[in-house]
């Protein structure tokens, strides 16, 4: 007779200490974001220093509780594998000496019924999420976006939110005007043009603990740090941009009208999506596409 192999079904004490487990891990997921949206709060949005910490260190709590998480979940796994294998020998040792046993569906059919209950409460917690984010800032500010792209025939093009995304999103719009400009060069050039007109962008950089303009040395490490870090860019960046591409430069955002840097050059604009709520840090820029005709794709 064909012995029972007990970690191929694992019991019901098991998957309920996963879940446990499980239910443990979101609701501290839940806490970490509180805090990170409690840090955010902290800091200044023109102290980009701070805020480059900010990122740094936000980057640290979620990487170790990630990988708290994965080596808690491997644990379990191991320790609820040790523990089957003893129950196998167990089970094969009894099987020896009994004849005709019955198959062992009621086990098989009650795994079935609790993975089915945990996919259900799985689902109802992705609705629940969903109800909840209808009402939420980030929703409502992607609807008014949509709707002020789609009256133009276009639509977002979603940029990586890894401190380059204004650059990204330039580098984005130039590739459709077959220039190949990469991020590292245009916060090279950048850095460079601020560099060299320094009159034109010294008075509006100010520091945020003494509400001072900046000197000569910290307006030398902001432009440093353009170039050899992956700090933010803004419209002080946006007008050197538009200076040294000789374009304008369009920021299309939800509850305000449109701004345009580099006004005075007739090429076509690059058009940016200023987004506040788009991440949990705040502030993000992504680039926009044509949006696609559903007749015409559909070739009707």
């Amino acid at each position: 007779m064909e012995a029972i192999h007990a970690e191929e079904l694992p019991d019901e004490e098991e998957e309920e200490e996963q879940e446990q487990l499980l239910k443990r891990h979101r609701k501290e997921k839940k806490e970490l974001q509180a805090k990170i949206q409690s840090m955010k709060n902290a800091v200044p949005k023109n102290d980009k220093k701070r805020r480059k910490q900010l990122i740094e260190d936000v980057a640290k709590l979620e990487g170790e509780m990630e990988q708290r998480h994965k080596e808690e979940l491997e644990h379990l796994k191991l320790t609820s594998l040790a523990k089957n294998k003893i129950d196998s020998v167990v089970v094969n040792i009894a099987s020896l000496d009994i004849e005709n046993q019955q198959p062992r569906i009621s086990k098989a059919q009650k795994r079935r019924e609790k993975k089915a209950a945990l996919e259900k409460e799985r689902e109802e917690r992705i609705a629940e999420a969903e109800i909840e984010n209808l009402s939420g800032a980030r929703h409502l500010e992607n609807q008014k976006l949509a709707r002020i792209l789609a009256a133009r025939h276009l639509e977002i093009k979603q940029i990586p939110s890894d401190g380059h995304c204004m650059y990204r999103a330039i580098e984005d719009q130039l590739k459709e005007q077959d220039c190949p400009l990469t991020v590292a060069t245009l916060r090279s050039q950048t850095a460079e043009y601020m560099q060299n007109h320094v009159e034109d962008f010294l008075p509006f950089l100010t520091n945020p603990n003494t509400g001072d303009i900046y000197t000569s040395e910290e307006f030398g490490k902001y432009c440093d740090d353009i170039v050899n870090t992956a700090a933010w860019g803004g419209q002080l960046e946006l007008r050197a941009l538009s200076h040294i591409l000789q374009t304008p430069i369009e920021v299309i955002q939800a509850d305000s009208p449109p701004i345009v840097v580099g006004e005075e050059y007739s090429n076509k604009p690059l058009t940016l999506v200023y987004m506040r709520h788009a991440y949990g840090l705040g502030e993000h820029y992504n680039s926009v596409k044509q949006l696609m005709d559903t007749a015409t794709e559909n070739g009707s």
